[in-house]
Order: C-alpha cells, then structure tokens, then sequence
C-alpha cells in the first residue's frame, strides 16, 4: 500500500471555533492509518540509541517533540515554544524550535489547536528528514482518535507514536497500577471515544518500576499516531526508554524544552 501524501490543508486552526475543531479532527482520524506503514525496518528499532548503524544503511531518524509555554509580563502564557531533538544512531544529530503565540485555551481533546502551530514551525526547520515522530502527548488514544500526535502525523504525513503520561479516555483492559517493567495493557474504546466499543485504542506500557515494594511509577499511555500499530507503538515505546521513564528522544526533547525557554526569556 502506499502511503498517503501529506495534508497540510488539514493543519490545526486556531481561529477554528469548538464545533469546527472537532470536526476536523473526525477527519483526521477517518484520514489517519492505524497499523504500520513505514519504509525503515522497525527491528532497527528495538536498540536504536546503540551507535551502531542498521544493517542495510543508517538507522532510521526519530525525532522526539515537546512542548513549553512562555509567560507576559501579567504571569499569563502567552506564546508556545514547541522544541525538537532528532536522533540518530544513539546521538543527537540536530536540536530545533519555535515559539508561536497561543491563540487559543487550554481545553481537554483540542491540543493539536493551541500547541501545533509551534510544532509545525519547529519541524519546518529542521533540516534532517524524520522517519517516526515521538510525541509527549496522545494518539489514537483521544475522544476523537485524533490526539495531537496523529493531527500532526496526518498533517506531515510521518510514521508517528503518541505518549502521554495520564489516560484522557478509554478503559484498560487489566489493573494498571504496580506493573513490572515491560508490561502493556490494552486501552479500549468506551463511550467517550468516536470508535466501536471495545476497538484497541493503544497500550498501558510500563518504561520503567521501582524495586521497592511502597512505591510504584505510573505506566505510560502509548498509541499510534499514524502510520504505526498499536502493539509497535507500545515496543517502540519500550525500545526507546532506556533507563528512565520516558523515551529518550521525548525525554531529550523535555529537557530542551526547558533550555530554550530559558535562553530565549534570557535573550
């Protein structure tokens, strides 16, 4: 099958009112591919921060993306800084961002409209070609299937993974809590959710557990964006994770969030 070009007529509004919003994103959805469609091999994935190339090239290109927010003199945020980190091959091999003003509220299920502007800027300049997107935030997981990681893999048409660290709808399949390293657990649709009862939305994937016995570290909510399936989400997810909760390029990403805030309040 061949994968769908990119929309860039599909692009998060801001100036959208509520209804029109979740509309697109209804279109989104019904546009987005929920099983794995991409050119790379996915097992190159399974230690891609090793410095070791793919057998038959480079190792794929995964950009990570996180988000900040700037504030007016007022204490009020006022601009989006969206920062960029892609990695190759267990380095960093280029950092990008962008700062756009925030148009709209912060409203549950409407993300992609207050915070991808500053995503699509930053991805605009970077000048290495991503082969998947790792969103700090939801996919398929989302009360329309189109959370901010496939509003904007739709938009670039890239193989993306949304990974969000709270569950905005959908019912696990099993109890959640106190999960060893490496279990996932099915997200399904309920009636919250614009899909059949029932249909995989994505995975409860535990990064990462605590030894100890009184403390316990909440699993992670991963789905598909778009061009990726649910179960490679969740093993990228893991793949990814090294040694802490988050996978390394979002958590890179995160970390350089904080510093472009700082240098350009600093500038």
């Amino acid at each position: 099958m061949c994968a769908p070009p990119p929309r860039p007529d599909l692009a998060p509004d801001p100036e959208l009112d509520r209804a029109a919003m979740e509309s697109l994103q209804r279109e989104i959805a019904d546009v987005a591919v929920f099983t794995d469609e991409f050119t790379f091999d996915s097992e190159s994935l399974t230690n891609p921060l090793a410095a070791s190339a793919a057998a038959d090239g480079d190792p794929p290109t995964v950009v990570g993306i996180d988000q900040s927010f700037l504030t007016n003199e007022a204490g009020d945020q006022d601009r989006a800084l969206s920062a960029v980190i892609a990695v190759r091959g267990g380095e960093v091999i280029e950092r990008v961002a962008a700062v756009t003003e925030l148009e709209t509220p912060y409203i549950p299920g409407l993300l992609s409209f207050r915070e991808g502007g500053a995503i699509l800027a930053a991805l605009a300049e970077l000048s290495v070609e991503p082969d998947l997107f790792l969103f700090d935030g939801s996919g398929r997981i989302h009360f329309r299937q189109a959370g901010i990681a496939t509003h904007i893999g739709v938009v670039r048409d890239v193989p993306s993974v949304g990974v969000a660290k709270s569950l905005l709808c959908g019912t696990p399949c099993e109890e959640t809590a106190d999960l060893q390293t490496g279990t996932r657990v099915g997200i399904e649709a309920n009636a919250k959710v614009d899909a059949p009862e029932g249909t995989l939305l994505g995975y409860a994937v535990q990064t990462r557990q605590y030894d100890s016995p009184n403390r316990y570290i909440n699993p992670l909510y991963v789905s598909p964006g778009h061009r990726v399936g649910p179960e490679t989400a969740a093993d990228i997810a893991l793949a990814l994770a090294s040694s802490y909760k988050l996978p390394e390029p979002v958590r890179l990403a995160d970390s350089y969030a904080t510093e472009a805030k700082r240098d350009y309040v600093d500038s």
